[in-house]
Parts: C-alpha cells; structure tokens; sequence
C-alpha cells in the first residue's frame, strides 16, 4: 500500500498537477486578455494605474536606499530621486488618462521606431535567404505605430488595452496549448 503511495506522488504526478495548474493560469490568461479586448479603455487605465503605483513604489525604494548612503551628497540626490519618484506616480495614479495618453505615445513611438530599424536591417541582410520577412515586420510594425500614432490622443482610449488583450489572449492560448500536451505526456508516463 506505501508503495503505491509513493507511485502516485512521484515526480509524474508533481508535474501532472503543475500541468493542471498550469492550464487553469492560461484559462484566467485568456479570459483577462478577451476583457482587455472587450473593454480597451479599462483595460488601459487599469494598466496606468499599475504604472503609477509601480513608480510611487519605487520612490519610496529610492528614500529606503538613500539612507544606505555613504555620505550627505548621495543621501540628497537619493531622497530628492524618491521624491521626484513619489510625486510623479501619485501624478500618474491621480490622472490616469495623461498616464495612458503619454504611455499610448510613447508605444507609438517605441513601434515605429523600431519598424524603421528592421527595414534598415533588412537592406543590410537582404541577401540572406529569409531577410524578406523581415521587411515584413518592419512594415508592419511601422504601420501599427502610425496607427496607434495618427489619431493620438483618440488612440489612447483603445491601443494599450487592445495590445494588451491581444498579447495575454494569444500567451493563453498558448500556454494552455503547451500544458495540455504536457499534462498528456506526464498522465501517459504515470501509467506506465
């Protein structure tokens, strides 16, 4: 009887049952992403709020560190970044529309950018067998960025929750894809 207990805790089982876990993430990932999807501006907002919470956070990290400080100069530009800090995010959380509107244009900025720089990479590499796709990218990254980019400030109210959504939807499905075939593979080596 022991020796089937031990069987049935065995190291198939601790992954089966990560598996599981696993596949319950990706079900909560995919149900958040489609509300994302669903309620951009929401989805948005609940992200700057994040955002600014993050850096109220990490100013009082800053006046935390400041006092590690081995002298006074340090100890003043530490507590005077945490402050700043501090200011800036309860800024952000108590205006979250300017958080997501500078957020929406800086994601904007941040893709079209980087389209530019893939397509100046694809006339470096276009010999290369592929190098194509790569200009692909490029275009279609520049285009999403002066999609979120030409009707700024009205692109906030739905690009960062929308890229939002659409990114946990897809690492949802994903993952579920990835632990179902795992929790398959785990269930069939506890059998034999």
């Amino acid at each position: 009887m022991n020796e089937q207990n031990a069987k049935s805790t065995g190291p198939a089982d601790t992954l089966k049952s990560i598996a599981g876990l696993s596949i319950g993430v990706a079900v909560l990932m995919i149900v958040v992403g489609l509300l994302a999807i669903f309620k951009p501006l929401a989805a948005g907002l609940g992200i700057s709020l994040l955002l600014g919470w993050l850096i109220v956070v990490s100013g009082f990290l800053y006046l935390i560190y400041a006092f590690a400080a081995g002298g006074v100069g340090s100890f003043l530009w530490r507590t005077l970044i945490g402050v700043v800090y501090i200011i800036g995010g309860f800024y952000l959380v108590l205006n979250p529309l300017i958080a997501l509107a500078s957020l929406t244009f800086v994601i904007a900025v941040i893709l079209i950018a980087e389209g530019v720089l893939q397509i100046i990479s694809f006339f470096q590499l276009r010999d290369l067998p592929g190098a194509g796709w790569m200009l692909f990218d490029g275009i279609v990254t520049v285009a999403l960025g002066a999609l979120i980019a030409y009707p700024f400030p009205g692109s906030s109210a739905w690009a960062i929750g929308t890229i939002f959504g659409v990114n946990l939807l897809f690492s949802g499905i994903t993952r579920l894809m990835f632990s179902l075939s795992a929790k398959k593979v785990f269930s069939s080596a506890a059998t034999t």
